[in-house]
């Protein structure tokens, strides 16, 4: 044991562990409210809000003036709640007492209090934890600055803003869901709630869009103050890295794809290229390059402005040679279609990246859909970062307490449970081949009189259930077999099918129940020894077809129950969810049956405590700590007894690749024979330090991409400042006035530098530029290279760029010309932002290889990012400069739809560098809207809103990166003769039918 761990434990046992300490400091609090219990008891439903309500002027006053940006407001917001926490918490316990006929524990208490403070409270299962949230989620709210309750899927979002409404109404608080299928003004009330429940997925969607709108009114979110996140570790480690992306077609044609689909058919296998089919891939030999060269007329193919070519010829090479038609993928309707590789399903929707699936498109000879691009992306560990105070719940966070420390500046904080923990957990036991260690877990362990104990025959035959659990669907199955012979009745249950997986899980402390599933299959279900009334209660109702399907409620639930049917009594409805569908009964119709189930479970319960409780038998370790741990925290809820059990081999792999030699040597000294395992806690705290350090490895890579996501999240967080500011309708005549002073004064310090003579400066080339960046003859404007000095000639390009542009402003009236410069910068800013994203796509790609020259890729990355995104932010000064100085009256008045208004923020594609395009989009709306009416103003804004809308449906949203295609075998058909029957199954000769093509 190391220095540090020896006084860790020496501290521990004078003065508690620190969870222990950080427990104790909130005692006190818990005593207060403890004390107010009864005379908040006393008060009559409408006192109760009222109180709370009085709440909200003592939290706002403080904050009234507190600007939200500032890095001092948290703790400005924490002190404003301090003198709110207990009377908050008071009436918010007695709220749940009286409408949910649910009394928060003291236990439970703590947690509300550790979420408030910004930390993750560990809580095992069956503790309560969606209550929990309640306390915080109201205290929060009195800010009225929002609050977002994260969950891991739209059914539990609904299911449990819809159940703890009854608790936030009788406080006064509104509640919001945020789910997959609601519109932009829904989302907006929704997020405008007091408290907004809502999955990662939508909350970072909305965000990305926010800051893809091109008006304030369409946004809907407003800001990232307080998020409470259900299953903290799912969602901040595991899925950490999974960026939210949003795509849209790319712009450029698809004629190429066609053109150089064209020459592949030329190229001779083996003398212009070769193919690698284990690594799936293609390369051209020089012959093949010279002979691409000449078919595509192109001098040298490797030159850095055909880069893009020779990618996409490699790309219909590998179509051509690599990927068979009705194995790789089918056509279908004119469609490439792709098969799954391990299932043999097509996968509609889903297409390769990088331009291969169009190369099979062509290929195909079938319409090409044009390449997507991102558009906008963030990772959920840069999302949650931004929120001012985070915190979370989780039954098994302890062993990533670093990580969550490191990243999010988390604590985390260990809650007490309820009731005493007593489950038993006993030793690992070892044993030498995976085939005996599979034995054992069924016909039991060989004692020392030569007799089996402990396997799954045995509990079953006790009656005691048995919950097994493995780490893939491989090693359930081998289980399942050897129990299938030993006549044990079984449920197997793997991770794909999460709705009946919940529904088996629920009943797998039944009597004499064995249920084989995957360590995480069936997490945030609670496992009742003696049945799950609740779910016995629904099948009974789904059975009878009683159930009906779930009419959606509003995206708000009011405060006051107000609303359209504001007369109508509510009908009570219990919710729940099977296969994919969410159903309700009536509360009324629910409560007899339930009550009648929850009978018969009562009975059964009983039998199992007294057998022991739920035994769980894991069958590996999981290289996380925290999966084995939440395999073990299925037993021994609420108080309820329970036992544990890890049977390994030397044949796993953590054993194998991280316990090594020398683990076996030890096995071996200790007098390891073929059957007979090894039980001891040296071998066990070994298999700990191996997971450990997989745990450590692991939070080194994740740290390690983050320092690369860093870097681009510093440049969205500048580039969304910039849109924000323009969408605001923030002033931003200084701003192009200050970037037209620079680039002029820039133009003069390249065309006509201070240290050249004059007779040297580039004259003609100065006069070109400033016509074409500004429209401006220099010369006429006072500012002539024969006549003035370097710094004269400075001065006087700045003055008569100022001074054009007070023309224009003259011209167009001051009105609109702010809103043309608000929709200008928008539509440069997201036009360059595009295309900067796509270079740092690329840069990425590459940077790696910078290892191999001794220097460091991720300071190389950092570097490069940052040059490139100077240079995009200089793009967008000149373009903005360029299009404002380049707009023009139009003479005549246009129809309203002749009207060729700029397209949606997302393709964000005025026309670029061609500035008469440019003239001609914007004119027309300055046209129309510098009329004397100045109503004219918002039907342009109207009628550009509904371009956007039109275009709305281009957008494609997934999260993750672009699948990449798995390497894969080639698997070559048995050839078709001519003359034999076409495979298509048409009927018709091969010859005549798909060989004519061949």
């Amino acid at each position: 044991m190391d220095a540090a761990k020896v006084v860790d434990s020496v501290i521990a046992r004078f003065i508690g562990t620190k969870h222990e300490r950080d427990v104790k400091k909130l005692q006190p609090n818990v005593a207060a409210i403890n004390a107010l219990e009864p005379e908040i008891k006393a008060l009559s439903d409408d006192e109760l809000k009222a109180r709370f309500l009085g709440l909200k002027e003592q939290v706002q006053e403080p904050l009234k003036d507190a600007d939200p940006t500032e890095p001092t407001f948290r703790d400005l917001m924490q002190k404003a709640f301090e003198p709110v926490l207990v009377p908050a918490f008071a009436l918010a316990r007695e709220a749940g007492r009286r409408f949910l006929n649910m009394r928060h524990f003291d236990v439970q208490l703590i947690g509300g209090m550790v979420l408030h403070d910004g930390k993750i409270a560990e809580m095992k299962t069956g503790e309560g934890k969606t209550l929990v949230a309640t306390l915080p989620a109201a205290l929060n709210a009195l800010a009225g600055r929002g609050v977002h309750i994260i969950t891991v899927n739209d059914y539990l979002a609904r299911r449990d803003a819809e159940w703890m409404s009854a608790l936030y109404r009788g406080l006064g608080l509104s509640v919001g869901v945020i789910v997959h299928d609601l519109d932009d003004e829904q989302r907006r009330a929704a997020y405008g709630a007091d408290i907004t429940y809502g999955t990662n997925n939508e909350f970072g969607f909305d965000y990305l869009r926010d800051n893809m709108k091109y008006d304030l009114a369409n946004c809907v979110q407003r800001g990232h103050h307080f998020a409470i996140v259900d299953e903290v570790d799912s969602i901040l480690i595991d899925e950490a890295r999974t960026p939210l992306i949003i795509s849209g077609p790319a712009e450029e044609s698809t004629d190429k794809y066609y053109k150089i689909d064209k020459i592949i058919p030329k190229l001779i296998q083996d003398i212009d290229y070769t193919l690698d089919e284990k690594h799936r891939q293609a390369t051209l030999t020089e012959e093949g390059v010279s002979k691409c060269e000449r078919l595509l007329s192109l001098g040298n193919l490797y030159d850095p402005a055909h880069m893009e070519v020779i990618h996409h010829v490699y790309q219909a090479l590998r179509a051509h040679a690599l990927y068979r038609r009705d194995v790789d993928y089918v056509v279908k309707d004119g469609e490439v279609i792709i098969v799954d590789e391990f299932t043999g399903r097509q996968m509609p929707g889903r297409r390769w990246s990088d331009g291969l699936h169009q190369a099979v498109e062509a290929k195909e000879n079938v319409k090409i859909e044009r390449e997507n691009q991102t558009l906008a992306t963030i990772t959920f560990q840069n999302y949650f970062r931004m929120y001012k105070k985070l915190s979370g719940m989780t039954g098994t966070a302890e062993t990533e307490a670093a990580e969550f420390a490191k990243i999010y500046n988390l604590d985390v904080v260990v809650i007490p449970t309820n009731r005493a923990l007593i489950r038993r957990e006993y030793p690992d036991v070892v044993y030498r081949t995976e085939k005996e260690k599979f034995e054992a877990v069924v016909n039991g362990i060989m004692q020392e009189d030569n007799s089996y104990a402990n396997g799954i025959k045995h509990f079953h035959e006790r009656g005691q259930p048995v919950l097994v659990g493995t780490i893939s669907i491989e090693k359930s199955e081998a289980i399942a077999d050897i129990l299938k012979q030993a006549g044990v009745p079984h449920q197997v249950l793997n991770a794909k099918q999460h709705e009946r997986e919940s529904r088996v899980v629920a009943q797998a402390g039944r009597k004499g129940a064995v249920t084989v599933a995957t360590n995480m299959a069936g997490r945030g279900t609670d496992i009742l020894l003696g049945g799950n009334p609740e779910q016995m209660t629904r099948d009974h109702f789904l059975k009878n077809k009683m159930a009906m399907p779930y009419a959606a409620a509003p995206a708000v639930i009011p405060a006051d129950g107000a609303g359209p049917d504001a007369g109508q009594p509510i009908t009570p409805m219990v919710l729940f969810q099977h296969e994919g569908k969410i159903f309700q009964v009536p509360a009324d119709q629910w409560k007899p049956v339930y009550e009648q189930f929850a009978q018969q479970c009562k009975a059964e319960h009983d039998e199992v405590v007294a057998l022991g409780g739920l035994h769980i038998l894991g069958t590996e370790r999981h290289e996380a700590r925290r999966i084995d741990n939440q395999l073990r925290g299925r037993a021994g809820r609420q108080g309820d007894p329970g036992s544990s059990r890890f049977f390994l081999s030397l044949e796993d792999d953590l054993m194998r690749i991280f316990g090594g030699e020398r683990v076996k040597a030890l096995m071996f000294r200790l007098g390891m024979t073929e059957g007979v395992p090894i039980e001891s806690g040296l071998i066990s705290r070994r298999i700990e330090n191996a997971q450990k350090s997989v745990e450590a490895q692991n939070f080194d890579a994740r740290k390690h991409l983050l320092e690369y996501d860093d870097v681009m999240n510093k440049q969205r967080e500048t580039i969304y400042a910039i849109r924000r500011s323009a969408l605001e309708g923030k002033d931003q005549r200084d701003y192009v006035l200050g970037i037209a002073e620079d680039v002029a004064r820039e133009l003069v310090n390249t065309y006509c530098p201070r240290d050249q003579h004059p007779d040297q400066w580039n004259i003609t080339q100065f006069l070109a530029e400033v016509n074409s960046q500004f429209g401006v003859d220099a010369k006429a404007a006072g500012a002539d290279p024969a006549t003035l000095g370097h710094e004269q000639l400075g001065d006087a390009a700045a003055e008569g760029v100022v001074k054009r542009y007070e023309e224009k402003e003259q011209q167009f009236g001051a009105d609109l010309m702010r809103w043309l410069e608000r929709r200008i910068i928008l539509d440069v800013v997201d036009s360059q932002w595009k295309d900067h994203l796509l270079s740092l796509d690329h840069l990425k790609e590459g940077i790696g290889l910078r290892g191999y020259g001794q220097k460091d890729p991720l300071v190389e990355f950092k570097k490069e990012a940052f040059v490139l995104f100077e240079d995009m932010m200089a793009r967008i000064d000149n373009e903005t400069i360029r299009y404002l100085f380049h707009i023009q009256m139009q003479q005549a008045e246009r129809h309203p739809d002749e009207m060729q208004t700029r397209p949606d923020a997302q393709q964000a594609s005025l026309p670029r560098r061609s500035s008469g395009g440019a003239q001609a989009a914007v004119a027309s709306a300055a046209a129309r809207a510098s009329e004397s009416e100045p109503q004219r103003l918002p039907e342009v804004a109207r009628q550009l809103e509904r371009k956007q809308q039109r275009q709305q449906k281009d957008l494609q949203y997934q999260t993750g990166p672009a699948q990449a295609e798995a390497p894969k075998p080639v698997r070559a058909g048995a050839k078709v003769g001519r003359n034999d029957p076409c495979p298509c199954g048409s009927g018709k000769k091969y010859k005549k039918c798909h060989g004519t093509t061949a």
